[in-house]
């Protein structure tokens, strides 16, 4: 359905496209959109047929972090990011999940990208990891997926400054990903996605448990820490000021 905040799709023989589609909220982490791709991650879990998942955005958006209303509730103590584990989904996947962000990815969009065993980006969109601009510390395992996948330097980089980089910076920075055109990044992911369906199942899932063990062993003790520095940073009362600041009009 076009109202669905997350479309679900076999698009070929084992492959699924999940599609975040929120366009009201701009695939910001709205309470459907976490609904929907928890409900979307579980039915690939319950298909046995299904050998590899393409996970994207529409148009110029990929995923575009939290809300207004979760941030301040956050600030206010009454929700944590862990409350949902979108940030895992890809990684917990039994099978391999390639991100094809074809559009934005912004905040703890980006790092939930990042846990997909594949990650595709754009030329043209623009990728930040941007929760010290409003004057608290990274959660969602931003700090240690970004390290992991884009090098200690460039993840440093990327984490305390909250800079905006567009992709084509990305690769003139030398990122261990493919970066294509808008239009031409979810064909090939797909087309990648076809090549590893051809592969058994079981010997998919075998090697992905083995390639993400330490990544999966390692992300619940950073993201203890993540909420430990939360609890030192999101509470300060010009955090609010600047989350309402930020969103002024959005």
């Amino acid at each position: 359905m076009q109202d669905d905040p997350v479309g679900y799709s076999n698009i070929r023989d084992c492959v699924v496209q999940i599609t975040m589609q929120d366009r009201e909220h701009k695939n910001t982490f709205s309470g459907r959109l976490i609904t929907g791709l928890s409900e979307a991650f579980e039915r690939v879990r319950a298909d046995e047929r299904c050998k590899a998942v393409v996970l994207t955005g529409y148009d110029s958006y990929f995923a575009s972090g939290g809300t207004k209303e979760s941030l301040l509730q956050i600030q206010d103590r009454k929700i944590s990011f862990t409350d949902s584990n979108i940030y895992g989904l890809a990684l917990d996947c039994p099978v391999p999940v390639i991100s094809a962000m074809q559009g934005h990815g912004i905040g703890g969009g980006f790092a939930m990208g990042l846990f997909s065993d594949f990650v595709v980006l754009s030329q043209e969109s623009v990728y930040t990891t941007n929760f010290m601009q409003y004057g608290f510390t990274p959660g969602m395992g931003a700090t240690l997926v970004l390290p992991k996948k884009l090098g200690f330097s460039l993840g440093q980089e990327m984490l305390m400054s909250a800079k905006t980089y567009y992709g084509r910076d990305l690769k003139d920075r030398g990122v261990p990903f493919p970066v294509l055109r808008r239009a031409e990044v979810l064909p090939y992911a797909v087309e990648l996605a076809e090549n590893l369906a051809e592969k058994p199942r079981i010997s998919l899932i075998t090697l992905k448990d083995h390639l993400v063990s330490d990544l999966r062993a390692e992300l619940p003790s950073y993201i203890e820490r993540e909420v430990a520095m939360h609890d030192k940073t999101f509470h300060q009362p010009e955090v609010r000021d600047l989350i309402q600041s930020r969103y002024a009009g959005g």
